[in-house]
């Protein structure tokens, strides 16, 4: 192992004083340097949104510790191309998320999304989860175990890694496994209730039931009490559709 110190970026979507990001810092300040940029409260269900119409206000609340009335997504992107331009980090981490992020979570997840843009942004980012609220210092001893074997050999392919740790004790963990995204049958109705003043107010319906929680999927791992690590992948692209696709248009223009 290297005897070089790391620096670690630290954000999430929970916002700056949830307890997640306070043990996710706690576990690794003495093997790394932390810089911790967060909302300055909770934006859970951000996904990759950005504050385009209004400037991001920031205020330091301790040393290297910021708070951003922003999104998660618009503290790593102030982090990576204002505050750190000049000393970037070696890691962007992300959570310790206070509920799981499994699936299909990962589209609307700001906790996942802050740790895309640090990849986006060139640095290996991971985002990690607790499937639960209580048992953080198990994710935080995971986080650090996952931190030194990066620190001892790089995560290979540069992939952005999606943990979720079950919500038990560190004995109860049952190891650690590579999964696939499991996925959800659509989420159900929305409620509507009334305001006050008698006007219609709308809540999102609760998440969809499991449809594909097999074998090899993070929901699988989880369920056992295992860790589930996740490679992601950015392209969207439908690679395996585009001979297909081409085939479409020329019958449409040609047709």
């Amino acid at each position: 192992m290297t005897d070089k110190r790391m620096k670690i970026l630290l954000s999430n979507d929970d916002g700056v004083y949830a307890e997640g990001i306070h043990v996710l810092e706690q576990s690794l300040q003495d093997i790394a340097d932390i810089v911790v940029v967060a909302p300055d409260r909770n934006r859970s269900g951000a996904s990759n949104s950005l504050t385009l119409e209004q400037p991001l206000r920031v205020n330091q609340v301790a040393p290297n510790r910021y708070s951003v009335q922003g999104t998660p997504t618009d503290c790593v992107h102030f982090a990576l191309n204002e505050l750190l331009k000049d000393d970037m980090p070696d890691l962007v981490l992300t959570g310790i998320n206070h509920g799981a992020n499994l699936g299909d979570d990962v589209l609307y997840s700001g906790t996942v999304a802050a740790a895309m843009e640090g990849h986006f942004l060139g640095v290996q980012s991971i985002a990690f989860s607790l499937v639960g609220t209580h048992h953080f210092s198990t994710a935080g001893h995971i986080a650090r175990q996952l931190v030194e074997q990066h620190l001892f050999q790089a995560v290979p392919t540069n992939r952005l890694l999606n943990v979720n740790i079950p919500d038990v004790s560190i004995s109860g963990l049952q190891g650690v496994q590579v999964t696939r995204l499991g996925a959800r049958h659509h989420a159900e109705s929305m409620i509507r209730q009334k305001d006050p003043r008698g006007h219609d107010i709308y809540w999102l319906g609760p998440p969809g039931e499991r449809q594909d929680a097999g074998e090899g999927t993070d929901f699988y791992a989880i369920d056992r009490g295992f860790v589930s690590v996740t490679p992601l992948q950015v392209d969207l692209t439908a690679h395996d559709a585009l001979g297909s696709m081409n085939q479409w248009l020329k019958g449409k223009v040609d047709g």
